[in-house]
């Protein structure tokens, strides 16, 4: 084995390492919510943010203040209501006296300025606060009057939100469901993991976290997923399974290019107005990237694309009026189009 061989399997090789000792440190309180927790460190290293759906009591307040003490990261939690206003997000001026240069404005710093940001139930804010995260999300940083605050680095927000309980919140538009890396269903815990939930839960013993990445350490991790190489006919996949998510004679849809055919492409021209973003594209990329180093691997594979399809493309489709009617679940959309796209034109 040549240096540079040996090299970059050490440089894989801390990379699986510390990956897996922050999920097991925040498997020490969370219980159970497995695709939750990997969709959610899968983002961390994309730098992306994530959009966890669930009911109230599910864990997803604790797995981000879990996750915010397994790493030497600071976190702030924001409640949205619908009296938020912007600048209870990013910040405002206040007025001060220091006594010797006399009474001036102070920018005073809102809760996005930190690390690990917890959006909890974005929906019941008004579009135009849940407007202020735009900014934040895209360029990780903040504008406030006419100056430009940047962002604490690494930067990552997830936000919550209740599918259930709908009256009185305000769904995010398009173009913010977008800027989230993946979206997330969290499910009911079952028997066991409820057992479990109860014991952790109701006793005196509490289960501590401790601190196993620095925020240097994750930006590093970061770095390493972006330097790994996609097979030009992995990322080919990539694109047309993105293609194939528009509807016919959508602009996304290149002559020649293979795509879900039959009963699969019926329902795609029928229920889906407005297919992917290059966002979803890049969302799969870089997750199959993180899925084959977690696995050991240089180059991520077709299966490592298709594992990161729904929560990646599923909240980038736009029903259209028939789809809504019918009460269409993108979700499943998403993997009738992965199993009818062959890997290969």
């Amino acid at each position: 084995m040549t240096a540079v061989a040996e090299s970059i399997d050490v440089t894989v090789g801390r990379f699986r390492a510390d990956v897996d000792c922050l999920i097991a440190e925040i498997g020490r309180r969370l219980v159970g919510q497995t695709a939750a927790l990997d969709a959610v460190v899968t983002s961390l290293l994309a730098g992306g943010h994530v959009l966890l759906e669930g009911v109230p009591g599910l864990g997803k307040t604790l797995l981000v203040q879990t996750l915010g003490q397994a790493l030497e990261l600071s976190f702030s939690r924001i409640q949205f209501t619908p009296d938020l206003m912007p600048s209870d997000v990013t910040g405002t001026h206040i007025l001060v006296d220091d006594g010797l240069r006399g009474r001036r404005l102070e920018f005073q710093r809102g809760p996005i300025f930190a690390n690990l940001v917890l959006a909890d139930e974005i929906n019941r804010a008004t579009p135009k606060t849940q407007s202020a995260l735009l900014e934040a999300m895209q360029e990780n940083a903040v504008t406030v009057g006419k100056t430009t605050h940047p962002l604490p680095l690494p930067f990552f927000v997830l936000a919550t939100q209740n599918p259930i309980e709908m009256e009185g919140t305000y769904p995010l538009p398009e173009a913010q469901l977008d800027r989230f890396f993946f979206k997330v269903q969290v499910p009911f815990p079952d028997h066991r993991e409820l057992h479990e939930i109860l014991d952790r839960t109701t006793g005196l013993d509490g289960q501590t976290v401790t601190r196993v990445l620095s925020g240097q350490r994750l930006l590093e991790l970061r770095e390493l997923v972006r330097q790994v190489p996609i097979a030009r006919p992995v990322q080919d996949y990539v694109v047309r399974l993105v293609q194939a998510t528009h509807p016919e004679p959508g602009p996304a849809r290149s002559p020649g290019s293979a795509g879900p055919a039959g009963a699969s492409r019926d329902k795609v021209t029928r229920l889906i107005r407005y297919g992917s973003s290059p966002r979803g594209a890049q969302a799969l990329v870089l997750a199959a990237k993180i899925r084959a180093l977690r696995d050991g691997r240089l180059t991520p594979s077709f299966e490592d694309v298709r594992r990161g399809a729904v929560p990646a493309l599923a909240h980038r489709l736009l029903l259209s009026f028939e789809g809504e009617a019918q009460g269409t679940r993108t979700e499943e959309l998403v993997r009738e189009i992965v199993e009818q796209v062959p890997e290969v034109p």
